[in-house]
């Protein structure tokens, strides 16, 4: 007789590979499921907290980055703000007030592209 193929035969290597180590990290609540009445479902909320522990430390990574990158992007627009102005008045030559206030109004509205 043969033997019947599991539905997990039908997953991508890649898939196959990543529920191995989703069970093998829920295997470390196997005191608290093998408990259970339903195993199965027991085993399955155990891989969902370890899924949320997972997701909580890429949170807090990426957390410890924003600040850097917050600076990193002022620095770039403080920059990119200065070329503009250069450029415009390397173009335009405002000679009065009134252009230069034209200028820096141009300027600005480019800023927002």
């Amino acid at each position: 007789m043969a033997e019947k193929e599991s539905w997990k035969d039908f997953l991508t290597d890649d898939a196959r590979e990543t529920l191995e180590g989703l069970l093998a990290a829920a295997r470390k609540h196997r005191g608290a499921y093998e408990q259970s009445d339903d195993k199965k479902v027991a085993l399955l909320w155990s891989a969902l907290i370890e899924m949320k522990k997972e997701l909580e430390e890429l949170k807090a990574h990426t957390c410890k980055l924003d600040e850097p990158f917050k600076a990193i992007v002022e620095v770039g627009e403080s920059e990119k703000k200065k070329a503009i102005e250069r450029l415009v008045t390397q173009i335009i030559k405002p000679v009065d007030q009134d252009s230069q206030e034209a200028t820096q109004k141009l300027v600005d509205s480019l800023m927002d592209f």
